[in-house]
């Protein structure tokens, strides 16, 4: 009815179907056709139609009085929501776990607002999950298997957990799989149980007590810097450690499951012209990236 609302307006401002029809790119017989319905659907006359023109009816004055102001002023608020959503000046505000947000993507957020400078990022970091609506958030980083939801969702690829320990330790570092379970170990409450994959497929579980146990991996790899031990981690969080040699992989034949890494975003809201581009340059990024795989 609001669509049909507005051409009664349009009608009645121009005092004609034809610049009614002409200022909305609408036949005569479209826009006339859409007068009728409202008519009926609200069960009165609202225009006298004449050779001289148009002219309101009593009824259509006050649905006019009532309606036009409320008409004009949302169609303003349309325009400046499309202008909003395709400029590429403003906010963006995107979701994304800590131990990748921070980190991992430094380098992206930097070269972005390097790029586009008029684009101002609202980066929140937390590793439990938030609602997308109630953040009123663009964009979320997701890892992990993703629930059944109204949000839209796209894989971007994945990050494969590797074994770590510092370059030089006071123990042994093992050269098979079953040695590991002598070896001291550190575990972030995310990889507490170790579920390991050759590169040949073979699957195996590592039910071990480990000497020290954070909620945060941050802590875990300083610890394992510090030659307390071996730890489970994101390879996306050790990649420049292992280059700079501050650490060395262990079991470069074993990993544990790949994790994966989605983008979301709710379904009922246009992406602007911002959150694409950041988008955009995201995947671009991730995949340029050594410690990510591209999706299948």
């Amino acid at each position: 009815m609001l669509d049909d609302l507005k051409i009664f307006i349009a009608a009645a401002n121009k005092n004609s179907l034809t610049q009614a029809a002409k200022s909305l790119n609408m036949t005569i017989a479209t826009v006339s056709r859409r007068i009728s319905a409202l008519e009926q659907a609200l069960g009165c006359e609202l225009l006298h139609r004449s050779t001289k023109g148009l002219k309101l009816t009593p009824m259509g004055e006050d649905y006019y009085q009532e309606c036009a102001e409320f008409i004009d002023a949302l169609d303003q608020r349309i325009s400046n929501l499309d202008k909003t959503l395709h400029s590429l000046s403003g906010e963006v505000k995107i979701l994304a776990p800590t131990n990748l947000g921070g980190g991992p993507l430094d380098p992206f957020w930097q070269q972005f607002i390097s790029q586009y400078p008029q684009i101002s990022l609202n980066i929140e970091l937390s590793n439990r999950f938030q609602d997308m609506r109630e953040t009123r958030a663009d964009l979320a980083i997701r890892s992990g298997k993703m629930p059944n939801s109204s949000l839209i969702q796209t894989s971007l690829g994945y990050i494969k957990p590797i074994l770590v320990a510092a370059k030089h330790t006071s123990f042994a570092l093992p050269n098979h799989i079953n040695e590991l379970m002598h070896c001291p170990s550190i575990v972030s409450d995310l990889f507490v149980d170790w579920q390991l994959v050759h590169k040949n497929g073979e699957m195996r579980a590592i039910n071990k007590q480990h000497q020290h146990l954070s909620n945060d991996m941050n802590v875990s790899i300083n610890l394992v810097k510090a030659g307390a031990g071996i730890t489970l981690v994101p390879e996306s969080m050790v990649y420049k450690a292992i280059q700079l040699g501050e650490l060395v992989q262990v079991l470069p034949e074993w990993h544990g499951q790949k994790r994966e890494i989605h983008l979301v975003w709710p379904d009922r809201r246009s992406l602007s012209a911002r959150a694409q581009l950041l988008r955009d340059e995201l995947t671009q990024f991730l995949h340029q990236q050594d410690w990510f795989e591209k999706p299948h």
